[in-house]
């Protein structure tokens, strides 16, 4: 029975607190649906707030740029305005002006209509009067034909020819009188041009100079270019032509030669083997060959750098090297180069003075002297031989004269060739300029190897110590050592016969035999 009660009010007592659950949930519910709504209405209030704010203040923007872009455009109506306005004045004010211009115009027209009209009367009258006159004339012809018994072309032609005499005889006085003043003229003018041209170059002095100082950090350095038993200095010495003297002058060797070339080789070929530091025979003989490259190409920039300093264009590549090897030329003592530049410089000024082409004097002054270039000896003078090297690559005519003519060997064509000869005396002759007594002496040394050359079999010659030696190296093919000894006579007994020359002068004939193979 207890049971039986007990589960239906277990089961009533489910049921009520179920129901009582459900009530309170929906109360709860109910509860936050109304919170919910409360902020649901708050933030719609805000929201419209905010809209309402965002509203004001866009009208205000939209205001303000409405008001901006109105006083924009009334800026720009305004601008407009004041140039149409402006525009409006410009042809009111053009309109008078062409008003008055015609006005004036209009004048001028009558005043000159009526000046044709007056011009036209005027010249009636001179017909008339012209008629009168040739009538007047005719008649008095006549009357002194009659008088005179000459007809009137008949005393035409004798006045004619009494006027003929007497100005015959006053153009003749009168050409006289200006050929002089003239000639007194011109003497001033040349005297000044001459001056002022001398007074713009500077006055070098030339230097007898035979002989290089190389410079070494310590006298060690000496005895690894003497080397062994002297074997160094020998190969330096035949494979260059030049005496180095090895003395007791501390950190410096003496190059002495008379060829500034054959000096220039020694002294850069020395640099590279004291630089490198093997230093035998075979590596000297590598580093010469290697230097006279250098030359060679060193002379050809010489050449470039010359013509470009001077503005002288188009030389031909062979005429340009030429110009570079007279840095190693000399003229009585005074440097080709320098002495070739100072009378282009020379040249451009005169040219300028007198009004003519400067460019073209340059030209021919730097290329007067090229005939003197040459290492072989001609007997062709050194003006015609640097002409006719200049008509081979191409120079004009002008240039060409004037290198012919500047020492009188042909006549002279152009205003140019006298330009060229007057300079290249202003830069020779002036004092210092040039040492005569050097130029013999080189001129004696080259005659010595000449002498030698003129022998069968000679390979190299070159006169060192001051002209005292001639080292002669034959070719081991042609010369044997018999024959050495009997060549070094007949070079010996041809020099005592050509030429005249101060104390003895020792022949040394080398003859040397190589055999050479190469293992692969």
């Amino acid at each position: 029975m207890d049971l039986i009660i007990l589960v239906p009010a277990l089961v009533v007592g489910v049921v009520l607190g179920f129901v009582i659950s459900k009530i309170l949930e929906k109360k709860k519910g109910a509860g936050k649906i109304t919170e919910a709504e409360k902020t649901a209405k708050s933030m719609l209030k805000e929201a419209r707030i905010e809209a309402e704010s965002l509203k004001k203040d866009k009208i205000l923007q939209a205001k303000e740029k409405f008001i901006e872009l109105k006083a924009e455009h009334e800026k720009v109506i305004l601008s407009r305005d004041k140039k149409m306005a402006e525009a409006e004045k410009r042809t009111r004010d053009k309109e008078s002006q062409v008003t008055s211009e015609l006005s004036k115009n209009k004048k001028l027209n009558q005043s000159l209509e009526s000046k044709l009209k007056d011009n036209n009367l005027l010249k009636e009258k001179l017909t008339a009067k012209e008629e009168k006159l040739a009538n007047v004339l005719d008649k008095k012809v006549k009357e002194l034909e009659t008088i005179s018994n000459l007809s009137a072309d008949e005393a035409k032609e004798q006045l004619v020819e009494s006027l003929k005499d007497k100005a015959k005889t006053d153009a003749m006085s009168f050409i006289q009188d200006t050929i002089e003043e003239a000639k007194l003229i011109a003497q001033q003018e040349a005297k000044k041009v001459v001056i002022n041209t001398i007074q713009r170059i500077g006055t070098e002095e030339a230097v007898e100079n035979c002989v290089s100082v190389f410079n070494i950090e310590n006298d060690d350095v000496k005895g690894r270019i003497i080397g062994r038993e002297g074997r160094n200095i020998r190969a330096i010495e035949a494979a260059t032509g030049v005496e180095i003297i090895v003395d007791d002058t501390p950190e410096a060797i003496i190059l002495s030669c008379f060829d500034s070339v054959r000096r220039e080789v020694a002294r850069l070929s020395l640099h590279k083997l004291v630089t490198d530091g093997r230093i035998h025979p075979a590596r000297i003989e590598e580093v010469v060959r290697k230097t006279r490259k250098q030359i060679d190409e060193e002379i050809a920039e010489v050449g470039k750098r010359t013509v470009i300093d001077l503005g002288i264009h188009g030389l031909h590549p062979e005429l340009i090297k030429t110009v570079g090897r007279m840095k190693y030329r000399s003229s009585y003592g005074q440097n080709l180069l320098q002495h070739s530049r100072e009378v282009a410089k020379l040249c451009g000024v005169m040219a300028s003075e007198l009004g003519l082409n400067p460019k073209l004097a340059k030209r021919a002054g730097l290329l007067h002297d090229i005939g003197k270039v040459p290492e072989t000896e001609t007997e062709i003078p050194h003006a015609i031989l640097g002409m006719q090297w200049a008509e081979k690559y191409g120079e004009k005519a002008e240039v060409c004269n004037a290198i012919g003519a500047h020492h009188d060997e042909i006549e002279m064509t152009s205003l140019l060739s006298p330009i060229i000869q007057v300079c290249d005396a202003i830069s020779g002759a002036r004092p210092g300029a040039r040492r005569q007594v050097l130029d013999s002496y080189i001129q004696r040394l080259k005659d010595l190897e000449a002498i030698a050359f003129g022998f069968q079999g000679v390979k190299k010659a070159y006169a060192i110590q001051a002209g005292r030696e001639l080292r002669v190296i034959v070719e081991s093919e042609k010369v044997s050592d018999e024959k050495a000894a009997a060549l070094s006579f007949e070079i010996s007994q041809k020099i005592q016969t050509d030429m005249t020359y101060p104390g003895q002068v020792k022949i040394t004939v080398i003859r040397e035999t190589r055999a050479v193979n190469i293992a692969k």
